[in-house]
């Protein structure tokens, strides 16, 4: 899951669920993320097969209508990605 410093690596997160930390609510599915270029540095994580509860945010959705859920609002990954509903808004 994660590299030798530590972080998480992109490609293990696509096709996990998102999910609240204050609620365990579910928001949907990781399709993709967004980074800097020049850097690799993840920006956003990209979100699919969504549910209501992911409506509530009023996230940005990017060109192809995926809801962006800024990475520094990810507190884990495991099984899950756990988001902080309150660090997105």
């Amino acid at each position: 899951m994660t590299n030798k410093e530590g972080r998480i690596r992109g490609k293990n997160l696509i096709g996990k669920t998102v999910v609240s930390e204050e609620k365990g609510r579910r928001f949907g599915e990781v399709e993709d993320m967004s980074f800097v270029s020049n850097t690799g540095e993840l920006m956003n994580v990209l979100v699919t097969d969504t549910t209501q509860h992911i409506d509530e945010l009023n996230l940005e959705k990017d060109n192809k209508g995926r809801f962006m859920v800024p990475f520094s609002a990810v507190k884990s990954v495991g099984d899950f990605v756990i988001v902080s509903a309150d660090d997105i808004v």
